[in-house]
């Protein structure tokens, strides 16, 4: 006769199912121990703060939903709000169009020209932004250096500095780490002998390169894209030392409002508004990207 296990033994059934139990139990109570100190710093930090904001776009001067329809009611206020997703849309274009192929080169370079890539990402991190925008400044007014450059070489002048052109140059430059790091994280972690195998089958580089490794980098690309995309509809500095009046963004008014007329309501009703109109983008542009994605990767 087969003699039963001990339920009281460690090879018991019992013991089995309560062990990966308690263990489970044990580790997340120690995720959220460790997780803690993070959520509360958010808390203090953004939620609190974004909640005033909210409250006080409802109510500052008065309760009720004037200050949305103040913001709607003005052409000024809806022209710089769609002009602020179109710089960024510029912006996030820019950078894509510069990271990708450098974010390819860092992984196909050797070590040492890696690490000289890879340190030319991070020096930008290590400089205030105010001094990186005035640098721009120096190089794009009328007798900077760009056009300096241009006059030697018999070429016409043009006008970069106070003008949007000039507002996405510089904000390219400061976003551009955010967009390189995920792309190359995602880059080193394909499989290049996907790449051969297909060209072992007859497969030209390029189209080898366009329908498999392209596919298999968009998480990359995705998320590159939207941490570039919702840095700029923030950005301040730069465009009010390299913008104009007619490149003005939404952060300008909402600094104007609050700064410089004390009205809280209408820069909060602002800020409000640039943040739902953001996460609306972001909803509707999710389920895009996962369909392309994974239509790319059945492709591949």
């Amino acid at each position: 006769m087969t003699a039963m296990p001990d339920q009281g033994s460690p090879t018991g059934s019992g013991a089995g199912f309560e062990r990966p139990s308690f263990l489970s139990r044990f580790r997340l109570r120690g995720a959220v121990w460790l997780a803690a100190p993070a959520v509360l710093v958010l808390l203090v930090a953004l939620a609190y703060p974004l909640a005033i904001v909210v409250v006080r776009s409802f109510t500052d001067p008065a309760p009720g939903l004037d200050n949305y329809v103040w913001f709607f009611q003005s052409a000024v206020n809806r022209t710089v709000l769609q002009r602020t997703f179109v710089v960024a849309a510029w912006v996030t274009l820019a950078s894509l169009i510069c990271a990708y192929p450098y974010a390819y080169a860092m992984t196909i370079a050797g070590k040492n020209l890696r690490l000289a890539l890879i340190l030319c990402v991070l020096v930008p991190f290590w400089l205030s932004g105010v001094v990186r925008t005035l640098a721009w400044v120096i190089l794009l007014q009328d007798s900077g250096v760009i056009n300096s450059i241009l006059r030697g070489i018999g070429l016409s002048p043009v006008k970069l500095i106070r003008t949007l052109p000039g507002v996405v140059i510089g904000m390219t430059q400061v976003l551009l780490p955010f967009m390189i790091l995920p792309i190359y994280s995602v880059m080193k972690g394909i499989d290049t002998r996907l790449l051969q195998a297909a060209r072992s089958l007859g497969a030209k580089p390029w189209r080898a390169f366009l329908q498999i490794y392209v596919p298999l980098s968009l998480p990359g690309v995705y998320a590159g894209a939207i941490i570039v995309f919702i840095l700029s509809l923030g950005f301040y500095i730069t465009p009010a030392l390299l913008g104009g009046p007619r490149s003005t963004m939404l952060s300008s008014l909402v600094q104007n409002q609050v700064l410089s007329l004390l009205n809280w309501g209408r820069g909060g009703a602002m800020g409000v508004v640039l943040l739902v109109a953001t996460f609306v983008l972001l909803a509707l542009a999710a389920p895009l990207m996962r369909q392309k994605h994974a239509r790319a990767r059945r492709e591949a």
